[in-house]
């Protein structure tokens, strides 16, 4: 499996039977000709979505779309209506390209789902703004609150083996920065774990495995340096 991030909360995700691409809006892509492309999109924000992935219908040998059932319907070409699955929350879908591909969504913290995909006995987690969003200064019954409904939605994980895992890791959030990535590898837990959303901050993976809290997971979280970085697990 290659991975490769592109940019903010996009990568690539190629496999042998299929290529997986996760909220992409910008950056530079490597080609995909020889297999079927799996575009997601997890919520309609403009930092995961954005109209040219319609610009890529053609870019691969058979590209579909699953995208968040937040994202206007409308701003879908209609010439691609057929090849674009909307998903909400708490649904699963199956698509036999082949090779079949099965997706569940959770429901996000914010807007939008996050993408549990099964594809040739692999499973991958791409996080959207599925997140633990404390923030310094809020009244601590939102910040409660938010922590309660973050734990539920990894408690519907727990128990499936997670190979590769995308999960926030922003450092807007400032000393509760870790939170969201603890609590996923804590619950739910992954082979490997990539950050992302961290707006160009990277360091702040240096900064999460200096932390006490990730002594027994720090040695699975990927560190990234640039985009277009590419990883092969």
């Amino acid at each position: 499996m290659k991975i490769t991030y592109i940019h903010h909360s996009s990568f690539l995700v190629e496999m042998d039977q299929a290529a997986f691409l996760f909220d992409y809006f910008e950056g530079q892509l490597p080609e995909i000709l020889d297999k079927p492309l799996v575009i997601f999109s997890s919520h309609r924000h403009g930092d995961h979505f954005s109209p040219v992935i319609f610009e890529l219908a053609d870019q691969a040998e058979q590209v579909l779309y699953v995208l968040s059932d937040d994202i206007w319907r409308k701003r879908a070409p209609q010439e691609l209506r057929r090849r674009i699955l909307f998903m909400g929350p708490d649904e699963e879908a199956s698509i036999n390209l082949p090779p079949a591909v099965h997706v569940r969504t959770m429901k996000s913290t914010d807007e939008g789902v996050a993408f549990l995909v099964e594809c040739g006995g692999k499973r991958i987690y791409h996080a959207g703004d599925l997140n633990n969003w404390v923030w310094s200064g809020e009244p601590e019954a939102d910040n409660l609150r938010m922590s309660e409904h973050y734990r539920l939605e990894l408690e519907k994980m727990k128990g499936n083996h997670v190979d590769v895992a995308f999960v926030p890791l922003d450092p807007r959030q400032e000393g509760d920065f870790y939170r969201g990535m603890d609590g996923f590898m804590r619950t739910v837990g992954a082979d490997v774990v990539f950050p992302m959303h961290f707006w160009g901050d990277f360091t702040v993976t240096d900064k999460l495995k200096q932390l006490e809290c990730s002594a027994d997971y720090r040695g699975r979280v990927m560190e990234i340096h640039r985009c277009g970085e590419e990883f092969v697990i």
